[in-house]
């Protein structure tokens, strides 16, 4: 009989590690996950934070005993925010490091070219840094968004600040590639609804900074409002170069220019700038007391202050830890999805929105908000618009 027990029990080791073993990225210790962010590249001073958000909210995770008993560990590979090396960086984290999913992979470009052969591998593609409708629709189990898609988010804010300013001639600058035309799209569906047209627009090639002939080419256009499809670095050329010029043109950038650094590297060029934001900057002054304490553990770990980009990484990772947990001990795939399928959060002390998964909808939040830079620091204006 004791020797049927052991045997039983064997068999039962047997089986788990059997059932772990067919799904990559965990055993009976261990979670892994994959992220490919910027980290040598032109948006670099965005994927450092996003990387060092995550991995704090996994650590606090494992301080406090793991995910059912499993400890998270995260594998970052630096794209360059190219798509080539994008490629290359998935292929790895699929193949050598067998990642179970992948989390908040930074950059329109990388993601478009990534996402299709991670889903096609069977792993959990989670809340990249893309507000790409692709991110999400048409619904596929392995693919959940977080952030609120650029049609969605910036055909609201444009219609908004028409409202708001009377502007007769909107114009466009944006960056050549699938972000640039998504936030047009955006715009344009704006001023459709509110039949003004497209006055005038003028792209840019990523990574470049020197925007002084599409500054002219807009003023030209004799624009009175100037949307900007930019990151932080093509954000603060662009502005600069419009007051060197003294045009003094309002501006409205999407949430990838809405970053403490724009107004850091900016100075009084980017003064009155506007920009979309789904998560406010976590300034400490005035920080409500669980935000303050977050803002000292995170300056404590890594050595700098936070940013808007630090906290949309934790939370990413907050919402993997929470379907993780939902999961349960038999972690797999199937699993997970089932879990992120009835994820529901309500609002936290970040000031964030309530995230909300279905079955039939794997988009978190549509929506974002206004805020303006005003003596040096981003000030929400508005709501969640609709």
């Amino acid at each position: 009989m004791k020797l049927l027990r052991r045997l039983v029990a064997a068999f039962g080791v047997f089986a788990a590690c059997a059932a772990f073993a067919q799904t990559p990225g965990v055993t009976r210790s261990e979670i892994v996950v994959g992220s490919i962010q910027d980290l040598s590249g032109p948006i670099a001073l965005l994927g450092a934070p996003v990387r060092d958000g995550m991995l704090m909210r996994l650590e606090d995770a494992n301080a406090a005993g793991g995910v059912h008993g499993r400890k998270l560990r995260l594998v970052v590979e630096d794209s360059g925010y190219d798509p080539k090396k994008g490629v290359l960086a998935a292929r790895k984290l699929i193949q050598r490091d067998r990642v179970f999913a992948f989390l908040a992979n930074l950059g329109t470009p990388v993601v478009m070219a990534t996402m299709p052969a991670i889903v096609a591998a069977g792993r959990p593609h989670l809340f990249p840094f893309s507000p790409h409708e692709s991110t999400y629709a048409p619904r596929d189990p392995l693919k959940f968004q977080m952030f609120a898609p650029y049609r969605d988010y910036m055909d609201a804010a444009t219609r908004e600040m028409v409202r708001r300013g009377g502007y007769a001639r909107i114009c466009l600058l944006y960056q050549d590639d699938d972000y640039g035309l998504e936030v047009m799209k955006g715009v344009e569906a704006a001023l459709a609804k509110l039949k003004r047209p497209l006055v005038g627009k003028t792209s840019y090639k990523r990574g470049t900074t020197d925007l002084s002939s599409q500054i002219v080419r807009l003023r030209a256009a004799g624009c009175d409002f100037v949307v900007l499809a930019t990151v932080v670095r093509e954000t603060v050329a662009a502005m600069s170069e419009a007051r060197r010029t003294g045009w003094n043109v309002d501006m409205l950038v999407t949430a990838s220019g809405y970053s403490a650094q724009t107004h850091e590297l900016g100075g009084r060029a980017v003064e009155g700038l506007y920009g979309v934001t789904v998560l406010p900057h976590p300034y400490a002054e005035g920080a409500n007391r669980p935000l303050a304490d977050w803002i000292a553990r995170y300056t404590s770990r890594f050595g700098a202050a936070p940013n808007v980009w630090s906290v949309m990484g934790y939370q990413a990772a907050d919402l993997f830890v929470k379907a993780a947990e939902r999961a349960g001990p038999e972690f797999s795939v199937e699993r997970f999805v089932a879990a992120m399928e009835s994820l529901h959060t309500s609002r936290d002390f970040f000031g964030g929105p309530e995230y909300r998964f279905s079955r039939d909808d794997h988009l978190g939040n549509r929506h974002g908000r206004i805020a303006q830079i005003r003596d040096g620091r981003w000030v929400t204006l508005t709501d969640y618009l609709e």
